[in-house]
């Protein structure tokens, strides 16, 4: 692979060395799936099935549910554009009820199950939200919101359905069976239209609402799968334990596999033992994965009783893994594919991916860009473009690019330039085969296990305790999680709070993952002269008293 095939001298532009991606047009994210998985004969494949329950779908059982669900929340009044919430962990109903919204022409937004009713109010109110469907144990944070809820008992319909019932939580196979008889409204869908809104820190800041297209999806979609494509593998069974309201879960896992008919395993929730008896069980073959599960993969004993021999591809994304770790697991496991990924919620979930079948592993590499992606490097002080095997902050322009930022049009500005380039934040290079090369972020954000953290979001609810004046949140690095979130507190003039005061104040207010791990009081927060935290100095600090 010859750089002579991905990078521009003149532009210095660094392209993808794998082929040339072909875009289907006129076609919305939900009929492209149906229409290809009806096409090649996949009717009676399994589509989803729950590692834990053993409850399953078929590809017609899925396309089945998809139209029933559609007609139930069109009857409640759903149309085209309006926002329907999901939070839910993962289960086989979650693509049917994302496919099902999204084939309305409506928009779907998912939710961290372990938000706080607070957290999850904020999302509901900035995507201005119609309808949450939810299941009954996280129904209760979101019962005070104003909204109507659906609580999700399955996709089938109950023989006699109370339709008097005006409660604003009704469940899901009542409400199927109420809309039985509703005509579905015909809409024109649009690939520019709304799939979904999925919330993100983006480069910096607090979270916003990343506005992905029908046209996202499906290029992404074609993008991940371009290798398994060239090499014609199918018939693939992936354990899905990323969460499915995670852009990775969702546009990686679900929507591209199941477009191509692949059949997935999902979990409810994580568990080490189970995923490898689902391994052996179900007799996996592709392993999506975040660090920390690679970590314990290539570290605990526990990996040696179980048969993995089917796995044939391993990937991991949301975060950087070490090389080291992939050579422990090579050694191990001899995984023939074993690589990492680069993406982000705004590239609906992918940049670069290491390829398939090559002879020679490059662990530290994430990979060339995907087909159909362009990227340049630029020196953040200088603003000049970089060639091979020069540093810089990574830019990246393709037809998976986001929309934008939901009503947010300073932040979609500041992120994607009017040439189109979207400023990813991470600093990094590209060699001289087109691998790509994550070294550092320009960006804020902490990754906790793969999960964005941002810190502005920590500081903002810190100062607001009375005997805080001032905070600032770094990462801490963290050989389980990544990184940790770490806060440098300024204690008000006489304050005896310690550690754990400040750790239990936040853990009370945040979902779980976004805690305070590790406390530090100083007498003041670096800021620039415009008042912006100097988080680096931070950072530096922290890692020479490591």
């Amino acid at each position: 692979m010859a750089i002579r095939n991905c990078f521009d001298s003149r532009s210095f532009i660094f392209t993808s060395p794998r082929g040339p991606i072909h875009l289907p047009v006129d076609i919305d994210m939900v009929s492209f799936l149906l229409v290809n998985t009806s096409a090649r004969g996949y009717h009676q494949r399994l589509a989803v099935v729950d590692a834990l329950s053993g409850q399953s779908f078929t590809y017609l059982e899925l396309h089945h549910h998809i139209r029933s669900v559609a007609r139930a929340i069109s009857a409640l009044g759903i149309r085209q554009h309006d926002v329907v919430l999901i939070l839910s962990p993962n289960s086989i109903f979650f693509p049917v009820l994302f496919f099902a919204v999204i084939s309305l022409g409506a928009v779907v937004t998912t939710v961290n199950p372990l938000y706080t009713r607070g957290e999850i109010g904020k999302q509901a109110k900035n995507s201005n939200t119609k309808l949450i469907l939810t299941v009954p144990e996280l129904a209760e944070k979101v019962m005070n919101l104003g909204l109507p809820v659906i609580l999700i008992d399955g996709v089938e319909s109950v023989s006699n359905p109370d339709t008097s019932c005006r409660n604003p939580t009704r469940m899901l196979s009542e409400v199927i069976a109420a809309g039985s008889q509703h005509r579905v409204p015909s809409v024109k869908i649009n690939q520019t239209d709304t799939a979904a809104l999925l919330y993100s820190s983006g480069t910096t800041g607090v979270s916003k609402g990343v506005v992905l297209t029908h046209m996202n999806f499906i290029a992404a979609c074609l993008q991940i799968n371009y290798d398994s494509d060239v090499h014609q593998e199918t018939d693939l069974t992936f354990l899905c334990i990323i969460p499915m309201f995670h852009v990775f879960g969702l546009s990686i896992i679900v929507y591209g596999q199941m477009q191509r008919g692949n059949t997935i395993i999902t979990m409810p929730k994580f568990d080490f033992v189970l995923m490898l008896q689902s391994i052996q069980k179900y007799r996996i073959t592709n392993l999506p994965l975040v660090p920390p599960i690679m970590l314990a993969l290539a570290k605990q004993e526990v990996v040696k009783k179980y048969d993995l021999s089917s796995v044939i591809e391993m990937v991991s994304g949301a975060a950087p893994v070490g090389k080291e770790t992939l050579e422990e697991i090579y050694q191990r496991l001899k995984v023939p594919d074993l690589r990492q990924g680069y993406g982000m919620t705004e590239t609906t979930g992918i940049i670069s991916v290491a390829i398939l079948k090559v002879q020679k592993q490059n662990y530290a590499t994430v990979g060339p860009l995907i087909c159909g992606m362009e990227a340049v490097i630029v020196d953040p002080s200088s603003g000049k473009r970089q060639p091979p095997n020069q540093q810089g902050e990574i830019w990246v322009r393709g037809p998976n690019v986001m929309k934008g930022y939901l009503n947010n049009p300073e932040a979609t500005a500041s992120t994607i330039d009017g040439d189109g380039w979207l400023h990813t934040g991470d600093l990094g290079y590209i060699d001289d085969e087109g691998n790509v090369y994550i070294m550092d972020r320009l960006k804020e954000l902490i990754k906790f296990k793969g999960l964005q953290v941002p810190p502005a979001e920590l500081e903002a609810l810190l100062v607001t305790h009375s005997e805080i004046v001032d905070a600032a949140v770094v990462p801490l690095p963290d050989e389980d999680a990544g990184e940790v979130p770490l806060a440098y507190v300024v204690r008000a003039q006489g304050s005896s709070l310690n550690e754990q005061d400040v750790i239990q104040f936040v853990a009370a207010q945040v979902a779980p993952y976004k805690k305070v791990r590790a406390v530090k009081f100083i007498d003041a927060i670096p800021k620039s002269t415009a008042g912006k935290i100097l988080r680096r100095e931070l950072t530096q600090h922290l890692v020479s008293k490591l």
